[in-house]
């Protein structure tokens, strides 16, 4: 008993009750009146906020979402197995958010951000509500960075800039999500990262697109949030939410993000189905009558924002799904709307084997040559006229066999562009490549190639120009410009190949 020291006995006491008022806390507690298709009306939290996150009983969370009199109506983001009427429930105190930081990068997550590819645990930096406001115009910049997909097509006639959110639609199978992968792997070595958001997709499609971009090494600067087909249908709903707060998290840090949203009608869907249950008056095709701003409110998040508030920005590559190609229906009309531009994807041109199936008429970028780099901007200026003088002159005389000299060099013309814009899946294009047979088209060197054998002639013409002009080839790919010097060299080249 001697030895004890009464100062540090005097020191605990202390502290001890100095934290005294720190350790008593109080918890709202309520209580479940009603239970069902994953929704809970609660009653007795009286202070509880909209979209803040409580905790069920049996560990299951859930998300304030209606505010009424004397209750509260909470969606379940898991299993409602083990709650019954009275069972309890407390506030968190805060609002639904996911962690965040440089850990989540190569790994694929669920739409509260816990790890779900079996490789441990994520060591996150920080944790960001899931909802958050929109930058204001004062704090961002115009759009006029190229975000290149890598795609010949849409680099050439629709280009994307980074800050930009353009809306990829078409009928289901027509290679919407393939453009959006293509576009990611293309992002390789250019300081990009990647989120990659799969709303109601199968799990089996989604473990497909993962091992796709293992193999190009995407996953370095990708992550991929997960909100599959058999999750519940509010998880659904946040997914979108949660995989923007991450990538906002890098825009702050002055990076530019690229997201893609596969797809928003899923999407709308669940929130339907969550509205629904909820018992929201339903309005026009049983939407609730915020559907869009269901949408806006998560597309207006992605800009560019301005060098005094890091520089940063996020793309948006919204997927929408139509069906037997009804771009006027509610949610494709609703999100055209909110997005700069559209790649149309058209079932006619897939089943033709025109890949990517992009229809020139209905697609456009509103941001469009802003965004684009000096040398694509002077090598693709006619491309679209040409294509859709083509296809007018194409459907005019494919009944008269007699063709006056012009329509038919136009029509040559017209199948050798559409023979050069097809593009394999997961071979996205280099610049130089893009402004040389761009450039060969242009200056029809390509007439007296064989429609059949002009990928075959425009694979040994890049590589012939590679080998042997080099620095031609880096100049285009590092300034990004195109003189009538190089333009001229690139000509006498293509003549000298075919030689």
């Amino acid at each position: 008993m001697g030895n004890i020291n009464p100062e540090g006995i005097i020191s605990v006491l202390k502290s001890e009750i100095e934290d005294y008022e720190n350790k008593i806390q109080v918890q709202e507690e309520g209580t479940v009146i009603q239970i069902g298709d994953g929704i809970a009306t609660v009653h007795g939290l009286n202070h509880a906020m909209y979209g803040e996150l409580v905790e069920f009983e049996n560990g299951t969370r859930g998300i304030v979402q209606n505010l009424e009199m004397k209750t509260i109506g909470c969606v379940l983001l898991g299993s409602d197995h083990g709650l019954v009427e009275g069972s309890k429930v407390v506030r968190s105190g805060k609002r639904a958010g996911v962690p965040v930081g440089d850990g989540l990068v190569g790994r694929v997550v669920n739409a509260l951000g816990a790890p779900i590819d079996g490789n441990g645990p994520i060591k996150t930096d920080a944790y960001l509500p899931i909802e958050r406001e929109a930058a204001g115009v004062i704090e961002r910049k115009s759009v006029d960075v190229p975000m290149e997909t890598g795609i010949l097509a849409i680099d050439a006639m629709f280009p994307i800039g980074r800050g930009q959110r353009e809306l990829i639609i078409g009928d289901r199978q027509t290679g919407k999500t393939s453009i959006a992968v293509d576009t990611i792997l293309n992002q390789k070595g250019k300081d990009v990262i990647c989120v990659y958001v799969a709303i109601g997709q199968k799990a089996s499609t989604l473990a497909k697109i993962v091992s796709t971009l293992k193999k190009h090494d995407a996953m370095d600067y990708s992550i991929v949030v997960s909100a599959s087909a058999s999750d519940v249908a509010p998880v659904q709903y946040i997914a979108p939410y949660s995989g923007t707060a991450m990538a906002e998290y890098f825009m702050d840090k002055g990076k530019d993000v690229l997201i893609v949203y596969d797809d928003l009608s899923k999407h709308a869907v669940a929130y339907r189905a969550m509205s629904l249950l909820l018992q929201r008056p339903p309005g026009r095709e049983a939407y609730p009558g915020d559907v869009f701003y269901l949408h806006s409110r998560l597309l207006e998040r992605s800009c560019r924002m301005d060098e005094a508030h890091g520089g940063g920005s996020i793309t948006a590559l919204p997927i929408i799904e139509t069906l037997a190609g009804d771009v006027s229906a509610y949610i494709p009309t609703n999100v055209i709307s909110i997005t700069d531009g559209q790649i149309f994807l058209e079932s006619d041109l897939f089943f033709s084997g025109i890949r990517p199936a992009v229809n020139v008429g209905l697609s456009v970028s509103r941001v469009g040559g802003a965004a684009q780099t000096k040398a694509m901007k002077k090598v693709s200026g006619s491309l679209r006229i040409d294509l859709a003088q083509f296809r007018e002159m194409e459907v005019f005389t494919q009944f008269s066999s007699d063709l006056d000299p012009q329509t038919k060099e136009l029509l040559d013309h017209g199948n050798r562009l559409v023979e050069l814009l097809k593009q394999p899946l997961y071979h996205p294009m280099s610049l130089h490549k893009q402004v040389i047979l761009l450039c060969a088209a242009n200056n029809r060197l390509l007439m007296d190639v064989p429609v059949n054998e002009i990928k075959s002639f425009t694979e040994d013409l890049v590589m012939f120009l590679e080998a042997k002009y080099g620095d031609l080839v880096n100049e285009i790919d590092e300034k990004k410009v195109l003189t009538d010097e190089m333009a001229k060299q690139i000509v006498n080249a293509v003549k000298e190949f075919k030689k």
